[in-house]
């Protein structure tokens, strides 16, 4: 970056992009110690961004920012982050919030039959993704228990009763616009193929899990697979 002016080299990704001000969020930093000075040169200038986010904190970086009394969170994943964001930077508490946007926490289980899996496709009544293809999912209410909400779903939108747990995974985290799905997934075993469709779908196929990247599917729904299987 140009220590005088604050803009982005060529080799950022985002040349010609100024930070001067802003909150500068990258995965990681690396080079040589040198950068740590060019962090303290830009405070002598007046160039520096207001706060740095990282993925993953690298000693360089983490040198520069304390140099240059800059406030520096890490270990936050910057796919949740969009160009032009309000960004709310805590470099005591190490923490980042995004005032305008809004959190969900949602569940969503994939039921497996005979290895394969049960995609549905959701119909124009629900309020999001309509006509793209997911697992069984909904909002987790107010004290209820995540695997309390993944049954009763199960139960309401494919008629599938005492479905077998076999596993659960760590939340993902997935952005659209401008809400942050923190999504809680489960794998099902059942012991049937036929199911009772309710109103939040159109159609249900049953299929193996290479072919879920063949369907137009609700953000982040790869991912889970992923995180599942």
């Amino acid at each position: 970056m140009d220590v005088n002016t604050g803009k982005l080299s060529s080799t950022s990704g985002a040349e010609g992009r100024n930070i001067t001000g802003a909150v500068f969020g990258f995965p990681h930093g690396r080079g040589s110690t040198v950068g740590s000075y060019t962090l303290l040169q830009m405070r002598k200038n007046s160039t520096l961004p207001i706060a740095i986010i990282n993925e993953r904190a690298e000693t360089i970086v983490a040198t520069g920012a304390i140099m240059a009394g800059l406030p520096m969170v890490d270990s936050i994943d910057l796919l949740l982050l969009r160009d032009g964001d309000r960004v709310k930077v805590d470099g005591s508490e190490g923490s980042v919030e995004l005032p305008s946007v809004q959190e969900s926490k949602v569940v969503t289980c994939v039921l497996m039959h005979q290895g394969k899996v049960l995609a549905l496709k959701r119909s124009d009544k629900v309020s999001t993704n309509r006509g793209m293809w997911a697992g069984v999912s909904g909002y987790i209410e107010p004290g209820e228990r995540p695997i309390d909400t993944a049954i009763k779903e199960i139960r309401e939108e494919v008629s599938v009763e005492s479905p077998r747990l076999l596993k659960d995974a760590l939340v993902q985290s997935i952005r659209v616009e401008d809400r942050v799905w923190r999504v809680h997934p489960f794998l099902f075993e059942v012991d049937t193929d036929l199911v009772t469709l309710d109103w939040e779908h159109t159609e249900y196929r049953w299929i193996y899990p290479h072919q879920a990247s063949e369907l137009s599917a609700v953000p982040g729904f790869l991912r889970i697979l992923r995180s599942l299987l």
